[in-house]
């Protein structure tokens, strides 16, 4: 599907259900909620599903766009999914449409645009509205510049090339304030938080001479440093600063039992490859999967078939 024909089909349309990932990170509610207001410029009716597990921080980005209660959606959206079973929590209905950057995208929408060489969803999104629009409004400016950069870790991660970058200047002269969302998303932190890098940082587990490093996250560590769910977000950047990793993964323990693996690639191992193996998936530099079991039985699965992969 080119960009002409997901606008084209959006805009035969009206009353819009944006559905963002479970877990939410910047990118998808970025993207969708300047979505949605793009839409609403158009004159359509348009609304985010409300997602349960929306961090404290990123609240009063979706705020104005939460769909009501009893709020029937003529035509479903969702953004920066991969797959129908990473949607947030309670949806169960159709999706007529998913615009994605993920390489691993099932094809579970009734359409989708594709974009798996944008560095985030945002990107997409940002041209759709320059299609649309000319150019974003300064607040949808603002959401996709979160999304942007939460996708790319403040442009530090290999994604985050020319196009990335171009990106974020029309962003910025679209009326982004980089420097201050920068320094919200990316320079202030709870004692909870700092605590608790405190304690993943003296607990890596380091394997291949210090090329894959395995940071274990438990529950009993989250009680101990009272840590919410707010303070959680993007623990899977942390062991990557280990000078001279190639592969880090973040192991966190669920309260269910199983564990949620955030896995990265430094530039020459494809962690979706492996992920995928595990019924995950993502990018060939950043991906994810769930496992059940303890942690340390997650690490000696995936160290295992990180060898397999790599012999």
């Amino acid at each position: 599907m080119t960009s002409s024909d997901c606008l084209a089909l959006l805009m035969q349309h009206d009353r819009f259900l944006i559905l963002t990932h479970a877990r939410p990170d910047g990118d998808t509610l970025g993207s969708g909620a300047a979505l949605c207001s793009a839409l609403r410029r158009a004159g359509k009716a348009a609304f985010l599903y409300p997602n349960g597990q929306t961090a404290a921080h990123f609240a009063d980005l979706t705020a104005p766009y939460l769909a009501p209660a009893g709020f029937e959606p003529g035509f479903v959206v969702a953004v920066d999914t991969a797959d129908v079973k990473l949607l947030a929590a309670g949806w169960t209905g159709a999706v007529q449409l998913c615009i994605d950057h993920h390489p691993s995208n099932t094809g579970y929408a009734a359409q989708t645009l594709l974009r798996a060489g944008s560095a985030s969803c945002g990107e997409i999104i940002l041209s759709l509205i320059e299609q649309l629009h000319g150019a974003p409004t300064p607040e949808e400016a603002s959401l996709l510049y979160v999304a942007l950069a939460t996708d790319t870790g403040c442009f530090q991660h290999s994604n985050a090339g020319a196009d990335a970058h171009r990106a974020a200047a029309r962003l910025i002269d679209a009326g982004a304030d980089a420097g201050a969302l920068n320094r919200r998303l990316f320079c202030s932190s709870s004692a909870a938080r700092l605590q608790l890098e405190g304690r993943i940082f003296s607990s890596l587990r380091i394997f291949h001479e210090g090329k894959t490093v395995f940071a274990v996250v438990t529950q009993q560590m989250l009680r101990e440093c009272g840590a919410a769910e707010d303070d959680c977000d993007d623990l899977a950047t942390l062991p990557g600063r280990l000078r001279g990793v190639e592969v880090y993964i973040t192991i966190r323990e669920q309260d269910d039992g199983s564990c949620r693996v955030s896995a990265r690639s430094a530039g020459r191992a494809d962690v979706c490859a492996l992920c995928r193996r595990f019924g995950g998936g993502g990018h060939v530099l950043a991906a994810g999967c769930t496992l059940e079991g303890p942690p340390d039985a997650a690490v000696e699965r995936l160290l295992a078939a990180l060898e397999e992969q790599t012999a």
